[in-house]
């Protein structure tokens, strides 16, 4: 597994060459100290997402499972995502060794692993992932050519529908459809279709769902880094802008569409305009076991374009080892264990995050907490499920469309090739997010 170069990282994000420049010193002096954890057993620390225990109850099975090999504590990062990131860069920068295992969100993976902040997975461990998981959880945890995390949890969104409006619309449910159909029906029945179009990245996450839908990429070539080819400007970015700037001119749009984010959108949902929302897999058990009197059914992700399948949106932690780890063997093994399909399991069974493999599905208490069918619609959801753009630039990426597609309403026809030509001078240096 390779490094970006130093000037790459430097053009492109100031703040982080540095970091990179650390984290590749320090990773020589790490190479050469080797992995200390052969003395005793080894205290691992994992930085993990705030939660409602599941993380903590997976540490303490596999510290009871290594018969005294190693045990694991664990640390809570902060709730907001980006500031996970920060706070992992800049210890990680410094060469902390106290950090041994990391939750990694999917947007920063290929960043972190790019800076040289990441312990390389054994190739035999990389294949056990790799054969584990889905085929979205492993692409969003590949950079260069190698697995750099391993696939922990992962997410998805479905259509959620108000059982009582598409019987009062008229729309077959049970066969795919589309953005337009359903802002349509919606438009036309006094409905709404909530979606999240803050000016944060889960707007980022809707539009690149709509563009992968379409059949395109935000970038391709990312493993040049800053100099990856800009492609939101293509077709598919120009079909993507439509669905935008459909539900913004409609009166399907929540009155909150441009501040709208997860929690919004459920409420919106539970309005008595609800009709449709995507949101993500945790909505399910926000309701209460009345489901709203059972009026919510699932259906797969819309259309982009009528008749082309979609690609809803991935989302999820991938378990990273940091290179500056002083226990990196321990952990390689911690992290093996942590991700069984049994811990997997456990994992979704407290806190509604979802296995990132199939075999994590077989988990007996889920069956009981889901409808069957609907852990089937999730798990066909996560076979074409579309990772955001794999690239240590994604940030930079996502801030550029942040900047050219928000609010929705001025999103219009030249929106696509205007949010490439800024996110290529961004890119570049040329302009400032």
């Amino acid at each position: 597994m390779s490094t970006q170069p130093r000037s790459l990282l430097r053009r492109a994000r100031p703040a982080l060459a540095v970091a990179g420049v650390l984290a590749v010193a320090s990773g020589v002096l790490a190479a050469c100290g080797g992995d200390d954890s052969s003395t005793g057993a080894a205290d691992l620390v994992w930085y993990i997402n705030p939660d409602a225990g599941g993380q903590d109850k997976i540490a303490e099975n596999c510290t009871k499972q290594s018969n005294g090999e190693y045990s694991i504590s664990t640390q809570v990062l902060p709730q907001d995502a980006g500031q996970q990131r920060i706070q992992l860069a800049r210890r990680l920068a410094a060469g902390d060794p106290e950090i041994d295992i990391m939750s990694l969100d999917p947007p920063y993976t290929a960043e972190f692993a790019a800076a040289g902040y990441l312990a390389e997975i054994p190739s035999d461990l990389q294949s056990k992932f790799e054969d584990q998981a889905f085929k979205s959880a492993v692409d969003a945890a590949t950079w260069d050519g190698a697995l750099v995390v391993a696939p922990f949890w992962s997410n998805t969104q479905v259509l959620w529908y108000r059982k009582s409006f598409v019987e009062k619309a008229g729309l077959d449910m049970s066969k795919p459809v589309s953005w337009d159909q359903i802002i349509t029906a919606a438009a036309d029945n006094g409905g709404t279709v909530a979606v999240q179009a803050n000016k944060y990245e889960g707007y980022s996450v809707w539009v690149n769902a709509l563009v992968s839908g379409a059949g395109g990429e935000i970038a391709i070539d990312t493993e040049k880094g800053a100099d990856a080819t800009i492609t939101i400007g293509s077709q598919a970015g120009e079909d993507a802008a439509k669905v935008v700037e459909e539900l913004a001119g409609s009166s399907a749009a929540p009155s909150d569409l441009s501040v709208s984010n997860e929690g919004t959108a459920a409420t919106s949902f539970a309005s008595d305009s609800g009709a449709f929302m995507v949101n993500w897999t945790f909505i399910w058990n926000n309701y209460g076991e009345d489901r709203l009197d059972n009026d919510i059914g699932f259906a797969p992700y819309p259309e982009t374009v009528q008749g082309e399948e979609s690609r809803p949106p991935y989302g999820g932690i991938g378990l990273g080892v940091s290179a500056f780890s002083e226990h990196k063997d321990a952990a390689m093994k911690a992290i093996e264990c942590l991700t069984t399909p049994e811990n997997q399991g456990i994992n979704a069974e407290l806190t509604g995050n979802m296995p990132s493999s199939a075999a994590g599905y077989d988990y007996p208490p889920l069956a009981k907490l889901y409808d069957p069918k609907l852990l089937a619609l999730f798990q066909q959801s996560l076979e074409r499920a579309a990772p955001r753009t794999v690239s240590p630039y994604w940030s930079d990426m996502s801030g550029a469309i942040l900047s050219t597609w928000h609010p929705p309403s001025g999103v219009g026809d030249n929106t696509p090739k205007e949010s490439a030509t800024f996110m290529e001078q961004v890119l570049q240096g040329e302009s400032l997010l």
